[in-house]
């Protein structure tokens, strides 16, 4: 049915699971990125293989993590990445046969019917190789959108046992036709849509501001940190921490002695919510004990205690001095 006077045909409904949604703007942008990647992906193999291989995009879609998993067949090739800077892991899958495809074109062979079996101890490598050179396609594909620095982790056969992510986290899957000699398969990448969908808008959203709307956001981002600088905050000094049975704890008697596991040559921890940012040995400024900031210590490295009476904080010194 279509639309007549600007009324609607009706009420759409909404998915609380997917409550954003990419856009025909953003799609576009992915479009282009996968299409780019479609075409150095199936050169790559070309040359590779030495066996005339295409890529062509198919779809993308936005789906739930467990909507994706099980739509893909077992056994598979599930080869999961990282994709630094951006945090989570994707997923780039490929049927089985032609993974054995690929690897009979590059020793040598024919191609055409392969094994349905895993991979062997000799075969692994040579896929592996495979798909980094397939990452470094993908990275070179999203520069427009985001510097990648995708990584290979490791690959599953059977995708339930790919954790790349909850159940119902968004992802954004694009599918492929992929052929390669004889041999046919639909192909998917799996990327986290809460990873890549902030790169998709991020940049065109800075492109609206006025120029008063830039100068409030600057203005608060300083007042922040302004406000975060004079936050007060319970810093600790500390020694190494000791182990002790509960019946030595429970005969402690004024005048015990407790042995610490602390070396005098090993400098005490300077701690704020359980966060070591600093070294310091102890002191004494004037009737106060104070600590003195030192390096940190390197493995296998004692640094040099100063004589109590040169230890204290530098601000205070200069205080008292005034």
């Amino acid at each position: 049915m279509s639309r007549r006077g600007g009324k609607s045909s009706g009420p759409e409904p909404y998915d609380f699971r997917r409550p954003t949604k990419l856009s025909r703007e953003h799609i576009r942008t992915l479009q282009i990125c996968f299409e780019t990647f479609a075409r150095q992906y199936a050169t790559l193999l070309t040359t590779s293989l030495r066996a005339v291989s295409s890529i062509s995009l198919v779809s993308i879609e936005q789906l739930n993590y467990d909507e994706y998993i099980a739509g893909l067949s077992s056994p598979t090739v599930v080869a999961m990445f990282t994709i630094d800077p951006l945090p989570g892991t994707a997923i780039l899958e490929f049927s089985l046969s032609t993974a054995m495809a690929c690897i009979d074109h590059m020793l040598g062979g024919p191609g055409g019917p392969q094994p349905q079996r895993p991979l062997s101890d000799i075969e692994m490598p040579l896929l592996h190789g495979l798909i980094d050179r397939t990452l470094g396609e993908l990275r070179y594909a999203f520069e427009g959108v985001v510097q990648l620095r995708p990584e290979m982790k490791n690959i599953e056969y059977n995708p339930q046992f790919a954790q790349a992510g909850a159940a119902s986290d968004a992802v954004i899957v694009s599918s492929f036709e992929m052929r390669v000699g004889t041999e046919e398969c639909m192909a998917t990448v799996c990327l986290p849509f809460g990873a890549i969908f902030p790169k998709l808008q991020g940049e065109r959203g800075e492109g609206v501001l006025t120029e008063a709307q830039r100068a409030a956001r600057e203005a608060a981002y300083r007042n922040v940190v302004a406000g975060l600088e004079g936050a007060p905050i319970e810093v600790s000094v500390r020694f190494q921490p000791v182990r002790m049975h509960p019946a030595d704890l429970i005969g402690l008697q004024p005048g015990d002695v407790v042995p610490l596991a602390h070396s005098t040559s090993t400098p005490l921890a300077v701690v704020t919510a359980d966060i070591t940012f600093a070294y310091a040995v102890p002191g004494a400024q004037g009737n106060r004990m104070a600590c003195l900031v030192v390096p940190s210590p390197q493995p296998g490295q004692h640094p040099t205690h100063r004589p109590a009476g040169q230890l204290g904080m530098k601000n205070r010194a200069e205080e008292t001095s005034r």
